[in-house]
């Protein structure tokens, strides 16, 4: 069972200002030029390929990273390869003001956790080295273990998919 205890360094998806990017669209999270690649190790490459000053986010993600995003993240078509090249990267979490909402859908099926954060406290994320999601619970704490906020928590269908690792596994207990 995957852990419902994330930890990992956090990353503002913000502009030169330090502002949140609100409405980034799928294509700019993986542009359809690459949308015949089926390999999500490869996909992993071209995650935010398509997004001004952060072309080279896939050089720079780790495993167990969490991005805070803006408002409507994910908004525009259906396509997977938008959520598979974050699991690709070994992102753990993304916690946003809002979602779009296929974006939303097809992330809970594929089991990638996404927390809803509508006043998102960007001054106090900013320089946090480190940061501990609890996605039952929405609380997330700095690396001294102090709260930091609480965020909307997965529902419970959310995290039943998101522990069996997606709605396919979910389906095939």
């Amino acid at each position: 069972m995957r852990p419902t205890v994330v930890t990992g360094r956090p990353w503002l998806i913000a502009d030169e200002a330090g502002k949140l990017i609100d409405d980034i669209d799928t294509d700019q999270i993986y542009h359809n030029a690459h949308l015949a690649i089926t390999d999500p190790k490869e996909m992993a490459r071209y995650a935010f390929g398509n997004l001004k000053g952060w072309e080279d986010f896939p050089k720079k993600a780790r495993p167990g990273d969490v991005l805070f995003v803006g408002e409507n993240f994910g908004a525009g078509s259906s396509r997977q390869h938008a959520v598979d090249c974050f699991l690709a990267l070994g992102i753990v979490a993304i916690v946003g003001r809002s979602f779009g909402a296929i974006y939303r859908r097809n992330a809970i099926n594929s089991g990638l956790p996404l927390l809803l954060l509508p006043d998102m406290p960007v001054a106090r994320l900013r320089d946090l080295p480190q940061v501990t999601v609890n996605l039952e619970t929405g609380e997330i704490q700095g690396p001294d273990g102090e709260k930091v906020v609480r965020a909307e928590p997965m529902s419970r269908v959310a995290l039943d998919i998101y522990r069996a690792g997606s709605l396919l596994k979910l389906g095939a207990r």
